[in-house]
């Protein structure tokens, strides 16, 4: 795989059992490049080993005054030099090709992941944490594939260098072939310690990028609520706990590389020492000597590689861990064997009875807002794998033992269901082109409004007529204002990120227009107009009602202006439909219902706010919704 060939056609099928078995995995998938940075780093090292005995032959042939013997030690020294180069430029582009493929593999894969599970990643795992993974943690992972393939020519160069220097003068040779594997073991004892702390600063580090990341995502609420300082405060205590844990990991390192001057240094001159003997006894030549110290002073360099290969390990693991936990996450999905169909009918929850028709527009009234988030979720199959429901209570208690528990355990909640089919069934693609859900808080990515509604879809909902649906026109008229180019072309307006520079009523229902856009077969839209006023709220339910004619529209919402409009309505309580049919009807008949829309009291009295609201509820529904699919009916 080269730079070039990126990014991957298929990332592959990761190992998530486990941190280190997802850098196994990583390194198998890179073998071809691994074997390459091998056999580069292998010149490399061996001509490295080679100089001493070039200039071991030097150093004999002046003392022996022999210029034949210098000229070949002169040639041999020069081509050892040129391997060298060669070797050490191609170790370092394989080296880095291998970095960056893994790097890249590793983002592919998160963004694959991301794709999947949409806005279910967020719930299950903190925002903070996925952006450490995608940034920080992915160079770590990186960096020990890299490093991986000059140990291992570090390693096998030092087997062949200890093999050589035995042949070569056994005297010497054997304590320096003695003495290096206690080198390149003896900082083991201190790696568990410092990986621990490397561990530590890993943790420290997620935890400040999570706080980091909360903080300026809510920056302007904290700036309305005065509450800067408060988090400052708490983010300056997290980075210096992470600058505490840093020094305290940098000081483990530091012992190990002054372990590792210390100790050769002691070899050497041991070496010397030893050496000098056996010349003054006559037993090897000066030259000899020279050649054995020099070796054992340049075995230094591929010891380095034992250093680094174990802090990027260290450093890597808890990365890879960190990267495993996102990458382990499940949609929840049967293998498929309906093929790429997409299909179409009603949308139907078992696990709490909640029918839409095909073609009709559903609202659901969920008196717990989070109970509402998700069943949205659930209707769009982003449910997560372990949803489990318990026998009891409003749930169906067949098969219970007396205390109503089934022996058994919770049961998995069944799939929804659209047309009868499955959405776990289905292949993802076909999943999120047949049904869409709209988040209570969407998010506006940033760009043109143009890049904005394009969008995947069936191409049969124009932007101007989703924009129109949604009531964008103040939104259309800011943008002009704000457009740079000479026509005032709002579609050519670059919106911020997240659309910070627009209200909340602004980016909401510029969210539900790039929804409109697609023209799923289901739509579930959560709580599409809580950052509107009245009056627009009833224009944009009746133009959604007008634009989703035909087609599956589900809409969580407790809006008496919205439910007004809806061709049927849901009531869900305690995890289950309790009541359905229209608004007015539930109004009169679900005492319930009535306090969830109307906001009465627990006592079943209405607030004097909410019992005037419903005093007057019948006929500000009904001018209003008249007056919204009027307007609404002109413009068309």
């Amino acid at each position: 795989m080269q730079i070039r060939d990126l990014p991957y056609s298929d990332p592959g099928d990761p190992d998530v059992r486990s941190g280190p078995r997802f850098l196994l995995w990583l390194g198998r998938g890179q073998l071809t490049g691994q074997l390459k940075s091998l056999s580069w780093g292998l010149m490399h090292q061996c001509a490295i080993a080679g100089l001493p005995l070039g200039v071991g032959l030097a150093v004999q042939a002046v003392v022996e005054r022999s210029g034949r013997s210098l000229a070949i030690a002169g040639v041999l020294i020069a081509a050892l030099g040129v391997l060298i180069a060669v070797g050490d430029t191609m170790l370092h582009r394989t080296a880095v090709t291998n970095w960056i493929t893994a790097a890249a593999r590793v983002q592919q894969l998160l963004a694959r992941k991301t794709a999947e599970l949409g806005s279910a990643l967020t719930r299950r795992v903190a925002a903070g944490e996925v952006v450490a993974v995608s940034t920080g943690d992915v160079e770590k992972i990186g960096w020990f594939v890299e490093a991986l393939s000059r140990f291992a020519a570090a390693a096998v160069a030092l087997v062949l260098i200890c093999v050589g220097l035995v042949l070569y003068l056994p005297s010497l040779g054997l304590l320096v072939a003695l003495a290096v594997p206690a080198l390149a073991l003896a900082v083991l004892p201190l790696l568990p310690r410092a990986t621990r702390r490397a561990d530590v600063q890993r943790e420290k580090a997620g935890h400040a990028t999570e706080l980091a990341s909360d903080t300026v995502a809510g920056l302007r609420v904290l700036r309305g609520i005065g509450g800067e300082e408060l988090f400052l405060g708490r983010y300056r205590r997290a980075s210096q706990e992470v600058r505490e844990a840093a020094v305290r990991s940098a000081r483990m390192w530091a012992l190990i590389s002054a372990v590792q001057v210390l100790l050769p240094g002691l070899l050497l001159i041991a070496l010397v020492r030893y050496g000098a003997a056996l010349v003054q006894d006559g037993r090897i030549e000066v030259g000899q000597l020279v050649t054995v110290y020099s070796a054992a002073t340049l075995m230094l360099f591929p010891l380095r590689h034992f250093e680094e290969i174990a802090m990027a390990y260290s450093f890597s693991r808890p990365s890879a861990q960190r990267a495993v936990r996102v990458l382990a996450l499940k949609r929840g999905t049967q293998p498929s064997t309906l093929g790429a169909m997409v299909p179409e009918g009603d949308l139907y929850d078992p696990a709490t009875g909640l029918l839409a028709p095909r073609g009709l527009f559903t609202a659901v009234v969920c008196g717990d807002p989070d109970e509402a988030g998700r069943l949205a979720d659930r209707l769009g199959g982003h449910a997560e794998p372990d949803s489990t429901q318990a026998d009891g209570g409003e749930a169906d208690t067949a098969g219970a033992d007396d205390t109503g528990q089934d022996p058994a355990g919770p049961r998995p909640l069944p799939s929804v269901l659209l047309g009868g089919v499955a959405l776990d069934e289905l292949p993802l693609d076909s999943a999120r082109t047949a049904v869409l859900v709209q988040d209570k808080d969407p998010v506006l990515l940033s760009g043109t409004l143009r890049e904005l509604l394009d969008v995947p879809s069936a191409g049969t909902v124009t932007a101007a007529d989703a924009l129109a649906a949604a009531q964008c026109a103040d939104v259309l008229d800011a943008l002009a204002q704000a457009s740079v180019d000479a026509d005032g072309d709002p579609m050519n307006t670059r919106i911020t990120e997240r659309g910070r520079s627009l209200s909340g009523g602004q980016r909401q229902r510029l969210a539900l227009a790039r929804s409109l856009v697609t023209d799923p077969e289901a739509l579930v839209l959560d709580e599409p107009t809580s950052a509107v006023d009245s009056h627009t709220e009833a224009r944009v339910a009746a133009g959604v009602k007008r634009l989703r004619r035909g087609r599956t529209t589900v809409a969580f919402s407790s809006s008496p202006l919205l439910l007004d409009l809806a061709d049927r309505v849901a009531l869900v309580r305690g995890g289950r439909v309790v009541a359905a049919g229209t608004h007015r009807d539930l109004l009169r008949d679900e005492p319930y219902y009535r306090a969830v829309v109307t906001r009465e009291s627990d006592d079943g009295t209405a607030a004097p706010a909410a019992q005037d609201a419903q005093d007057r509820l019948a006929s500000i529904d009904a001018s209003r919704t008249a007056e919204a699919i009027e307007d609404i009916e002109e413009r068309a």
